[in-house]
């Protein structure tokens, strides 16, 4: 059963976006809080969230003060934005501090409903008219892609080259022995270091430059032997 938590002190946006995820997952345990503090008590009783979706406009929040007091407390929990503010330096601003995805108020639910499926798979949703800062094509962008792959962690690493071979998330979680969630929160991190915003954009950018992946975890079936495709 996929969990969610919804924070947002207004009842008919938590209503829709309870909606939004029935729609994929009629299952979903779903959990409400009305402010950070409330959220954070949540949290303390019920760890194991799949996905938080934060509206940014809270009693006991300004700006990003919210967001930052939840990836403190939980960095591994993947956090989604829900703003009503569309503006794109505002959205660039969520992305550079990890959010998993900025999702405008103003999205239908069928939309609402697609984004949220991508955040859990593991990819940063964006609104459709969304630009990021594009660099130039050639060897300089290269050395930028370069440089962010130093900011990732070995399990990083070891994470982006599975997703590079075509693992999926479970096969990497089995092949890593981790947790599918912890492989999740690894990937939302990975496409956040290097500016990307989905899995099958890194694995295009990575796979045009060399790749060094450092040595597997012991007792990893990597380690074992086991052949990759």
């Amino acid at each position: 059963m996929t969990r969610f938590l919804i924070i947002d002190d207004h009842p008919l946006f938590r209503e829709a976006l309870g909606n939004a995820v029935r729609l994929a997952h009629p299952d979903a345990e779903i959990f409400e809080a009305l402010s950070i503090a409330d959220a954070l008590s949540t949290l303390a009783l019920e760890p194991d969230i799949d996905l938080a979706l934060l509206d940014l406009t809270l009693p006991d929040a300004i700006g990003f003060s919210g967001f930052r007091r939840l990836r403190a407390a939980h960095p591994r929990l993947p956090v989604a934005i829900v703003s009503s503010d569309e503006d794109q330096n505002v959205v660039r601003e969520a992305l550079s501090l990890g959010a998993a995805g900025y999702l405008p108020k103003s999205t239908s639910k069928r939309e609402l409903t697609s984004a949220i499926e991508r955040v859990l798979s593991g990819s940063i949703s964006v609104p459709k008219d969304f630009v990021p800062v594009v660099e130039r094509h050639g060897k300089g962008s290269s050395r930028a892609l370069q440089a962010r792959l130093e900011e990732l962690t070995p399990q990083q690493l070891r994470v982006l080259d599975l997703i590079r071979r075509g693992y999926q998330n479970r096969e990497i979680a089995g092949e890593l022995q981790l947790a599918e969630s912890t492989v999740k929160a690894h990937i939302t991190e990975i496409l956040r270091k290097l500016r990307l915003f989905s899995r099958n954009k890194a694995v295009i950018e990575i796979g045009k430059i060399a790749l060094n992946v450092p040595a597997d975890r012991q007792g990893s079936r990597t380690a074992s032997g086991r052949k990759h495709p």
